[in-house]
């Protein structure tokens, strides 16, 4: 503490020119500040400051000691707030945004969370368009994909599996692809991305990407996922939204040997010194929930 209380009386006689103001800041003697300053210099063994009648001002030895303790300073009081953060109860609105898909596993958590954290007003925004987290006052954002936004923080939430899935119906009027180089004869209906245009590619094992007869492109998972139970083609989706069709049989999955699809949800938010209450524990909850779930 002898140390610590060394830096603080150093610190503020630099900001203020005075051992008389730095006391009246730290409730101490303007004595007792010089003497903890001067304490500090014969333990470096070097003066940080240059004393005259009228005002006290910094060596060189003691304006670049004098960034550094400033740093360690600015340190302490972040984590002293951060231990005072994690006091309150987490409370106030909450922005989260979200590709349209994940309500599927958003949803079923969320009661939980809400019955936990009944302070906090969820405002989810569920939309497939990437939106600026910064700039747009995002608390916190899910995504998928390549993160390259280095002012983001990001956490895994959980991994997910694309399908390629077609209905029963389909399968009669078109047969059942044994092989990649079958899907050249069947009909497919595409993805595409809302914000760079791209078409969803198949995550074929071969590597190339297997041209099939696109019959219908779209934005919307959920669109995507009627008109391939509607039968009109063959289809690429996640795990989670197809699961429940797959295990009635009004889906079926197809080609699994030769379909790498691993993806990987991350949540995001600014990269702040500290997280606020309501942020830290959204995160917590949805780690717990998902991470490694399937």
């Amino acid at each position: 503490m002898d140390r610590l209380s060394g830096l603080l009386a150093f610190a503020r006689t630099a900001e203020l020119g005075s051992f008389v103001a730095a006391g009246r800041v730290l409730g101490l003697s303007a004595s007792a500040v010089g003497k903890s300053v001067a304490r500090l210099e014969q333990e470096l063994g070097v003066r940080l400051l240059q004393r005259s009648t009228r005002r006290i001002g910094l060596t060189e030895e003691g304006s670049l000691f004098n960034e550094r303790v400033r740093r360690i300073l600015d340190d302490i009081d972040d984590a002293e707030a951060m231990l005072s953060r994690t006091r309150e109860t987490p409370h106030g609105r909450l922005r989260v945004s979200t590709p349209i898909v994940t309500y599927h596993i958003l949803l079923p958590v969320l009661p939980a969370f809400m019955a936990r954290y009944p302070d906090i007003e969820l405002d989810i925004d569920f939309n497939d368009h990437i939106v600026d987290i910064i700039e747009e006052g995002i608390d916190v954002a899910i995504r998928s994909g390549d993160l390259p936004d280095s002012r983001l923080l990001a956490r895994p939430l959980g991994p997910f599996r694309l399908h390629l899935c077609a209905a029963p119906s389909y399968l009669e009027r078109h047969g059942v692809p044994a092989t990649p180089d079958d899907l050249r004869y069947h009909l497919g209906i595409r993805f595409r991305f809302p914000n760079s245009g791209k078409v969803q590619e198949w995550p074929l094992t071969m590597g190339a990407e297997v041209e099939t007869r696109t019959v219908l492109t779209c934005n919307n998972m959920e669109a995507l996922k009627g008109a391939t139970i509607s039968g009109l083609g063959i289809g690429c989706m996640p795990d989670f939204l197809v699961r429940d069709a797959l295990a009635a049989g009004t889906l079926r999955s197809l080609l699994d040997e030769h379909v790498d699809g691993s993806g990987q949800f991350r949540m995001l938010w600014p990269s702040n010194r500290y997280l606020s209450p309501k942020v830290r524990v959204f995160i917590d909850f949805l780690s717990e929930k998902f991470s490694g779930e399937r």
